[in-house]
């Protein structure tokens, strides 16, 4: 699932015909916002944003014999360049980082703002993710299926459409303007059951919410079989009486795709009607509360917590 990219009339074209595919994805979307709400910061996940000029650079080293070789795919392959870039266009001076977590890269962005926010240092950032679809993106996600121990796993993975393309947020600690309230996020790798049950319960005691107060629960899952193995098993142990729905069947498997999942259930929260083809079952009234939750290769688990604002 490719990106529809709009016409980038605010990039100037000497500029434009110079980036890569994410830097131009993100800088398309990221300046409109940054023209129009000031922030003190840029904070951005990608897993796979600059892998493509990152592998055209070392074949280079290969075809040139590492001779003379053109700076730009060197400064464009690392994933910071994508938030670097947002902040020299925009003459941003503050704070400016990049998550590179695999699936849990739209998730440590969070958790990086919530802690600024915290701090009381900041007033807004630009937060969000990118991730594109490039030839070394997809021989690396073979090389991972073929990782994979069960066949269970290796059905799952076999049946995932990628997707590419960028959400961006600005989030702020004033409520008065807020679309939405992004209330709570957290993470878990190689988790038990056990270690799930425990986590799911200390973030909606951390949120002074009940499970039962949840309308909605958005999953990560692509198709029937997934849903079934993966997901439900947790849903129907903590959110039984809440409806489901997915979002990877509009925008696609990525290492980011929780940052579209959020983008969609902001606007679901905002009355907007969830697609049909996303919902798997349950109430069908307005929701107040959707909480994300994702699963990466079987292994990576995030939840995001979104309330109405």
């Amino acid at each position: 699932m490719r990106a529809i990219e709009p016409e980038y009339k605010d990039i100037p074209n000497g500029i434009l015909r110079r980036m890569s595919n994410s830097i131009r994805m993100a800088t398309g979307a990221g300046i409109p916002l940054l023209q129009k709400w000031p922030v003190d910061g840029i904070i951005l996940g990608t897993s796979d944003g600059g892998m493509a000029d990152c592998h055209s650079f070392l074949n280079q080293m290969v075809e040139y014999e590492e001779g003379t070789l053109t700076p730009t795919r060197f400064i464009q392959g690392a994933p910071s360049s994508i938030a670097g870039t947002l902040a020299l266009m925009s003459k941003n001076t503050g704070y400016n980082n990049t998550h590179s977590n695999l699936g849990l890269s739209f998730e440590g962005s969070l958790l990086d703002a919530m802690l600024l926010f915290d701090e009381g240092a900041i007033n807004k950032l630009l937060v969000g993710a990118v991730e594109e679809i490039s030839i070394a993106q997809q021989r690396l996600a073979y090389l991972a299926r073929k990782l994979e121990d069960t066949l269970d796993d290796q059905v799952i993975m076999d049946q995932k459409i990628y997707g590419e393309g960028v959400s961006l947020f600005v989030l702020g600690n004033d409520k008065s303007s807020a679309m939405a309230q992004i209330v709570e996020t957290d993470t878990i790798c190689y988790p038990s059951d056990e270690d799930l049950d425990e986590l799911i319960n200390k973030l909606l005691d951390r949120s002074n919410t009940s499970a039962e107060s949840v309308d909605m629960v958005m999953i990560g899952s692509q198709s029937t079989r997934e849903t079934d193995l993966l997901y439900k098993p947790f849903v129907e142990r903590h959110f039984p009486n809440a409806g489901l729905s997915t979002y990877k069947r509009l925008f696609g498997e990525s290492s980011s795709s929780t940052a579209f999942a959020t983008w969609l259930a902001v606007h679901v929260l905002n009355g907007e009607k969830l697609p049909v083809e996303l919902s798997i079952g349950g109430q069908d009234h307005e929701p107040e509360q959707i909480l994300i939750y994702n699963q990466f290769r079987g292994c990576q688990h995030g939840f995001i917590l979104l309330r109405k604002g």
